[in-house]
């Protein structure tokens, strides 16, 4: 089964974020995506893309990094994420379509949940947000 950005994230629509998988590997990935005009983008406000709304690029990519390690033939694993720490934001938003480089490494994780390291950087890898992230998974009595 190949499964596509779309396929791997809890969202649909505009609200998949992510536009190309460049590498991966069992302990990381690496994603592309344009954030487009902001004041179109399903996150803006007031017409421009706040700096908090790349957290939700560098989950997307947690989410992806997950599904692609998990059994190919099976849905994703429902994940929630549960903490948002050590967010580190070196501008206040964006205010044009900005190509930006997501990258997600795992630290540490079990059946229950995972904890990544995140960033997101311009296409001149400038540093735009960093953070950590925690997801607990769904128990499997939980999401029939």
């Amino acid at each position: 089964m190949n499964r596509s950005i779309a396929d791997l994230v809890p969202h649909a629509g505009r609200m998949v974020l992510l536009d190309e998988l460049v590498d991966v590997d069992s302990e990381g990935i690496h994603c592309r995506a344009r954030t487009g005009v902001p004041a179109d983008h399903p996150l803006a406000l007031d017409g421009r893309l706040p700096a908090e709304a790349l957290a939700e690029y560098g989950a997307q990519a947690i989410a992806v990094h997950g599904g692609l390690l998990g059994d190919a033939d099976a849905a994703p694993r429902p994940g929630r994420l549960v903490a948002l720490g050590r967010l580190a934001l070196s501008v206040s938003g964006l205010d044009q379509d900005t190509e930006l480089n997501v990258t997600a490494q795992r630290l540490a994780g079990d059946e229950d949940g995972q904890i990544y390291d995140f960033r997101v950087e311009d296409a001149q890898r400038r540093l735009l947000a960093e953070g950590r992230a925690t997801i607990m998974f769904a128990r499997e009595e939980d999401s029939e």
